[in-house]
């Protein structure tokens, strides 16, 4: 791919530039809601409005693919800054329910299309198959990061400067994005892309290998989305206070990013779809024993334990992706796996909402952990998948 130099100052511009994309939607989606609420919208509207952060990469997503595919880096990049800025900018100048609406459609959609991008470039910066997981590992550190970051800042605007002052430096950091991602190296800018009919994205699921991954894929991120929903649900049923509900999430945050750092040592010694495998079964363990921790402690614990599990996964979901798929068509496998992702963060509260009513919240956890344990079965397909 003719890459020279260390990996890690290649791809670090565009780990970092993701950090600060990615931070300006995570501290929107975390103030939009809030600035509703205090507007005296209720839950319905505000539930909405969250959802839209996740619906337009859903139909995005796939001609993102494509147009990674073709123009590679820099050119998406610059459309998915610009589109976030004037998203989360026009919320600034007017902090008004519809033009939330506006700025979580913009916010979402860039985002997740500078993800693809930006993933599509540091698998193609990899020169091997540990390079690619250790590239990977590195990258999937950016949207932990941002989670804490982006929140964290809007927090302190909003209380010490109001929500204008909040959505305005949110506005600022896909610039910063840009400022630090725009003089990184194109990877196989020159690349032939192969004569005749380019095909659907949907064939590329036609291989069962494929299919598998997507459906471990799928397992994973709804698990993940599965606890940040009802953790605290879980915890106002048994009056466990706000700061406690935060602290369990932040364990969940904490451990999930520090796996990340020790992936590649671990991929080193285990197979990819051992790792992927074994991961979403001990999710699924970890989601049956919830309802039997009664303290904060040992739901932190629990919190921890999904956070390593579901931390691990993704690099090697990624490294995989790129191995299974031909290269000019990455950017399509990598939006398709967005497309799952974020079906399962529109979806999965409004379930959950329902299921909860009907069966409590431990019977909701009960239900998930058995269809995370005995869906994990599906990761032994993926042995013969080669990756190296």
């Amino acid at each position: 791919m003719g890459r020279r130099g260390n990996l890690g100052a290649e791809i670090a511009p565009a780990v970092l530039g993701q950090v600060c994309l990615h931070a300006a939607m995570a501290g929107a989606r975390m103030s939009a809601p809030l600035l509703a609420l205090s507007q005296g919208y209720g839950k319905g509207a505000t539930g909405l409005l969250v959802a839209l952060f996740a619906a337009t990469q859903i139909f995005l997503s796939l001609p993102a693919g494509r147009y990674a595919d073709r123009h590679g880096l820099k050119r998406p990049l610059m459309i998915c800054v610009v589109a976030a800025s004037i998203g989360v900018g026009l919320a600034a100048v007017w902090p008004v329910y519809p033009v939330l609406c506006v700025t979580a459609l913009l916010c979402g959609g860039s985002v997740g299309a500078a993800t693809i991008a930006l993933q599509r470039h540091v698998g193609r910066a990899a020169e091997s198959a540990a390079e690619l997981k250790k590239a990977f590992s590195l990258l999937s550190i950016a949207p932990a990061s941002a989670n804490f970051v982006g929140p964290l800042l809007a927090g302190l605007l909003i209380d010490h400067a109001g929500f204008r002052a909040a959505f305005a430096a949110l506005a600022c950091l896909p610039v910063i994005s840009w400022l630090l991602s725009r003089n990184a190296r194109e990877f196989g800018a020159n690349e032939k892309v192969p004569a005749g009919p380019p095909g659907t994205a949907w064939e590329l699921m036609a291989q069962p290998g494929m299919r598998r991954l997507m459906f471990m894929n799928t397992l994973m991120t709804s698990s993940w989305d599965f606890h940040g929903f009802m953790v605290p649900v879980l915890g106002h049923e048994r009056g466990i206070s706000a700061s406690a509900i935060g602290t369990i999430l932040g364990s969940f945050a904490v451990a999930a990013a520090l796996i990340r750092v020790s992936v590649p040592a671990i991929a080193a010694r285990v197979r990819e779809w051992v790792l992927i495998t074994g991961a979403v079964a001990l999710a699924g363990i970890v989601l049956l024993a919830y309802p039997f921790t009664l303290s904060p402690f040992t739901m932190a614990v629990c919190s921890a334990l999904l956070g390593m599990a579901l931390g691990s996964v993704q690099p090697m979901v990624l490294s995989m992706l790129h191995h299974m798929t031909p290269s000019h068509r990455q950017g399509e496998a990598l939006a398709m796996r967005l497309i799952f992702t974020n079906a399962s963060a529109l979806t999965m509260p409004m379930l959950l909402g329902v299921a909860g009513g009907v069966v409590g919240a431990s019977g909701v956890f009960w239900l998930m952990g058995t269809v995370v344990a005995a869906g994990s079965r599906v990761g032994f397909g993926l042995r013969d998948v080669h990756t190296e």
